[in-house]
């Protein structure tokens, strides 16, 4: 590893995320009872400009009253670029900050946008006494998030996670698609043709490299990375399909928009029952070969070495994790 440690962030359960309405109150009691790993209440996307004001009072007052039953918490607001941000951050970090466990900030383009909500939120909190400290999740969904993401990855030491919001990012693009996640059928390669002459056609997925930088700027930065809603959430293939691509790529967690996603999530983010099992198998060898004074075993048939170790750890970590949670 390198001389530069990365920093310890809160350890928390992400593997799900559950986006509910702030102005959708019937929604709220189902979200608090489901099991999802993080809800996260919109004041952004999901509310209409008018509905604005009273979808505030809302979550203050579901943050307030509901039990969550130890879920974590979190408050999207709308964006550094519209009014409606500054009423946000004041109405609902004051009048429910001492439960509030993130904010989640759309749009961030530059790490001074993740300075300013950071500088205003530090003063409420202050002001206000809060003893717990509210983190931040930060949303990578444009041009310009994605060129400076390096620099807004390490912008406050509040950031816990990064998001990738495929449907702004496309938008910003000016790309040729109307679909959240998901695939674009125009996005293929044909393959040379074979002796009848035929070719086979290939599709690809269009987020990649966005979704891979984006997971590398996370791990740098020792954040936990969240893959993007996935829009037809009638399509459970497909969700699972898009699901497994960002956890094999590294992805934490993934955004449910219904709440029959949230246990395809939590399934495909979280490791199996074998994985575990292996994980610990393996900690164990290299503990039995470490006495023997060798840095490397079998296992499995297969050669295993502290590189397996880690990856071992943090399967295990996650696990307990899980457990937890589930007690």
């Amino acid at each position: 590893m390198s001389f530069t440690n990365l920093r310890e962030i809160p350890a928390r359960l992400n593997r799900s995320q559950l986006a509910v309405p702030g102005i959708q109150t019937r929604m709220f009691e189902k979200a608090a009872n489901s099991n999802a790993d993080i809800v996260f209440l919109d004041l952004e996307d999901a509310v209409a400009p008018d509905d604005k004001p009273q979808a505030r009072s809302h979550v203050v007052e579901a943050v307030n009253d509901i039990d969550w039953g130890g879920k974590s918490i979190s408050v999207r607001i709308n964006g550094l670029d519209t009014h409606y941000m500054y009423r946000d951050l004041i109405d609902v970090v004051e009048g429910c900050g001492s439960k509030l466990d993130l904010l989640l900030v759309p749009k961030v383009g530059t790490a001074s946008d993740v300075y300013a909500i950071d500088m205003l939120l530090t003063q409420i909190e202050t002001a206000m006494g809060f003893k717990n400290r509210i983190g931040l999740e930060i949303m990578i969904e444009s041009a310009l998030g994605m060129q400076n993401i390096n620099e807004i990855a390490c912008a406050s030491d509040r950031i816990e996670s990064l998001h990738f919001g495929a449907g702004d990012y496309a938008a910003s693009l000016h790309a040729q698609t109307t679909h959240i996640g998901g695939v674009n059928n125009d996005y293929a390669v044909l393959s040379d043709a074979d002796d009848t002459g035929q070719r086979q056609r290939y599709i690809s997925d269009i987020h990649h490299h966005a979704l891979s930088t984006l997971i590398i700027a996370a791990r740098a930065n020792g954040l936990r990375p969240i893959d993007s809603a996935f829009g037809d959430y009638s399509d459970s293939e497909g969700y699972i399909a898009s699901a497994k691509r960002a956890a094999a790529l590294g992805c934490e967690g993934k955004w449910a928009i219904h709440p029959s996603q949230i246990g395809l999530a939590n399934e495909i983010m979280g490791p199996s029952e074998t994985d575990v099992t292996r994980a610990k198998g393996i900690l164990e060898a290299m503990k039995a070969g470490a006495k023997e004074g060798k840095g490397a075993v079998t296992f499995e048939g297969r050669m295993i070495d502290y590189a397996n170790v880690r990856q071992a750890e943090m399967l295990v970590k996650k696990a307990s994790l899980i457990s937890a949670a589930k007690s």
